[in-house]
């Protein structure tokens, strides 16, 4: 008993030293100022760096995110926790540790996140995101911890990485930068999405920044897919933007959502907007589903907007499927 008692007192004064509330494990961990920059610092960093190790920092997130972490599950007991690198040392070893202890979720929810960098060979390899309430085990590896970073001092060093990707990896970085960005705290992060949707942005680009406007950016996210629905070049875009719109909490975001199914002028739009309105909206989404089955030009969106029938409740459904089916003139 003395020894479990001892061994749990090492274990949080090692907690406790960590600039970070974040829980991390099994790591030689260094911290560095930023000295008020920290794309400059980061850099620097990264410059010196040829042995694999990890870096990153904690901060504010938006609240309603609920936990990211790994979860893992076997004959319905289920616990929590990240290993950041493989048992057999394998680059791309990002695995559940089952010997991490599951933490207990704060009923309010996590209020910070840490953005870690995996670096190596002078170059950042991918980036991971966790809440605070994650048990992170960092495979015995150095990680330096930054201090002291501000949200806009993140959102700078993150927006580095989200340029049109050339290759698989670059994509995988540029959606974890988007993702970590999208659940910052702050303007910095609503200022940085907003340039990312920018019709001078690659598709690519605006299709994963619009997805986090709609999620997690409240109204300001919004009104900017609001204007993406009605101006955005690319059907390819709106056709995100319909999936997005149904992510927002906004209520004004369901009556965007019917009128792109009603007038947005690429026949896969009308159908996404039909789809997703049968997904969120149930029953204030049949007079647009009727709507399109009578009115719509396009055969293809009559087809989504029967199917969007099938999805809503069954009482609502069925009776409005055997009436286009009695009915409807079109084969």
């Amino acid at each position: 008993m003395k020894t479990i008692t001892f061994l749990l007192v090492l274990t949080s004064a090692a907690w406790a030293q960590q600039p970070t509330s974040a829980k991390v494990s099994n790591a030689r961990i260094e911290t560095r100022a930023t000295g008020g920059d920290l794309v400059r610092s980061f850099q620097s960093l990264v410059a010196t760096q040829n042995e694999a190790a990890w870096a990153g920092y904690t901060v504010p997130i938006v609240e309603g995110q609920g936990q990211h972490c790994c979860w893992n599950c076997n004959n319905g007991n289920c616990c929590s926790g990240c290993a950041l690198e493989s048992r057999d040392g394998s680059r791309d070893g990002v695995v559940f540790n089952s010997a991490v202890p599951a933490t207990p979720v704060k009923l309010e929810g996590p209020r910070e996140m840490l953005v870690l960098f995996r670096v190596r060979l002078k170059a950042v390899e991918k980036i991971r995101t966790f809440t605070e309430d994650c048990q992170v085990d960092a495979g015995g590896l150095v990680m330096t911890l930054f201090t002291g970073v501000s949200a806009e001092q993140s959102v700078a060093l993150l927006s580095t990485f989200v340029v049109a990707p050339a290759e698989k990896d670059e994509r995988s970085r540029m959606d974890s930068a988007i993702s970590a960005i999208g659940i910052h705290a702050g303007t910095a992060a609503d200022q940085a999405l907003e340039s990312f949707v920018a019709p001078t942005q690659p598709e690519i680009v605006r299709d994963k920044a619009s997805f986090w406007l709609g999620n997690a950016r409240g109204q300001r996210g919004y009104l900017v897919l609001k204007r993406m629905a009605d101006t955005d070049p690319s059907d390819a875009v709106r056709d995100k933007v319909t999936f997005a719109l149904s992510q927002s909490k906004e209520p004004a975001a369901m009556q965007t959502l019917i009128g792109m199914a009603k007038n947005d002028k690429a026949s896969r739009v009308r159908s996404q907007a039909l789809f997703w309105l049968a997904q969120k909206a149930g029953r204030r989404a049949i007079a647009s589903i009727d709507d399109a089955i009578a009115n719509d030009p396009d055969t293809q969106v009559k087809k989504k907007a029967v199917f969007a029938l099938s999805q809503l409740p069954k009482e609502d459904g069925v009776p409005k499927l055997i009436q286009v089916a009695r009915n409807n003139a079109n084969p």
